[in-house]
């Protein structure tokens, strides 16, 4: 990692750190005034994130957000907005956040296509939208996000690898993401690409609002039905699943190889003590960063540099919309330090527990 991106994390974690969380369900403001900048123009920006059962929203993207938003419009007014999984609560606060005045939305999609008549009707209050990690469909002004097909493809190589000579032996599980996400069908996508004539995929499942314990009672199933000696390994599209397989292997007995996604804490102890194979850490800080800067751009009346978003793609109702695809990284006990500890987003004393002191000391954290 670079020394940029170390710094950048370091403010990550201070931030993380300083700010406290709100209640989620219903809108926040996070500053008042509603003011003006230096150029004059009003900085009003509606924040809406999806959930809270991914740990990232409310202890990375939202307090970054907000800071990077406050650093480069100090008197902003930000309405904070969390959906809690509901996309028809989604569409009320945009809504909310139309009426309150927003001049740009931030949207991370509960779903993506359900959220289309209300990008429809931001876009004809002349309010510019943002799609936030996930790409909404409608007339989207901008997209920031992670190369996600390239995710599911780190992380189906990473199985592959894992399971090496054992790929005849047996069937490997697949449990995707919910299938209102757009990522969810390109981190799918992705992993078949490198799994598809390499492994057996015995069961597969789509899981609902990514669902822990659907995930976990996706895995039962799965185990009974093929058979715990007959499972290979585990795709999991991110973290939270993982946590809920991880628990349905311990209870069947089997230890076999298991993705996820997100770099969770939990997930980064489970890689430390062998129970999860890998994740895939997706820096926040330049994605954060680059959404604030385009929403400030975008309600102080500039057109973001062309820079900024240097990629075009086809939104689900056939929009094309500019974009920024961060690369994500591969996440494995052999670079916990030069990743997340190194960039911040956790220290060695926050992984380091006492349970995991014994892996820590193994892998060089300690």
């Amino acid at each position: 990692m670079s020394s940029r991106l170390r710094r950048l994390g370091a403010a990550a974690a201070a931030v993380t750190l300083g700010l406290g969380l709100a209640s989620c369900g219903d809108a926040k403001e996070s500053s008042g005034g509603g003011g003006g900048t230096a150029s004059g123009g009003q900085v009003r920006i509606g924040l809406l994130l999806p959930e809270t059962k991914t740990t990232r929203y409310e202890q990375f993207d939202r307090p970054l957000i907000e800071q990077k938003i406050k650093e480069l419009a100090p008197q902003a007014q930000i309405d904070y907005y969390n959906a809690n999984e509901n996309a028809t609560t989604q569409q009320t606060q945009v809504d909310t956040a139309l009426t309150k005045g927003d001049k740009v939305l931030i949207l991370d999609a509960v779903d993506a296509k359900a959220i289309q008549s209300s990008v429809q009707k931001a876009h004809d209050a002349g309010v510019k939208v943002i799609a936030y990690d996930r790409l909404a469909q409608g007339p989207v002004d901008a997209y920031v996000s992670f190369d996600n097909r390239k995710v599911g493809e780190l992380q189906g190589q990473a199985l592959v690898a894992a399971v090496g000579d054992k790929a005849g032996a047996g069937s490997i599980i697949m449990i995707n993401g919910s299938p209102t996400d757009p990522n969810a069908a390109d981190f799918k996508a992705g992993a078949h690409s490198a799994v598809d004539g390499k492994l057996k995929v015995g069961k597969e499942y789509d899981t609902p609002n990514w669902d822990p314990n659907n995930a976990n009672q996706e895995a039962a199933a799965a185990i009974t039905a093929i058979g715990g000696s007959n499972v290979v390994g585990v795709y999991s599209a991110n973290d939270g699943m993982a946590a809920g397989i991880a628990t349905a292997l311990k209870a069947a007995g089997l230890s076999v190889p298991l993705t996820g996604q997100d770099a969770q804490l939990d997930a980064v102890q489970r890689i430390l003590a062998g129970t999860q194979t890998m994740s895939i850490y997706k820096p926040f800080k330049p994605e954060t960063d680059r959404a604030a800067q385009l929403a400030v751009d975008f309600a102080q009346g500039r057109t973001p540099d062309a820079a900024l978003l240097p990629v075009q793609v086809t939104n689900g109702s056939g929009n094309q919309v500019k974009a920024d695809l961060i690369t994500p990284v591969v996440l494995t006990k052999d670079n916990i330090k030069t990743t997340v500890v190194a960039d911040g987003l956790y220290s060695v004393d926050k992984i380091c527990t006492p349970d995991y002191a014994a892996a820590c000391k193994a892998a060089g954290l300690q």
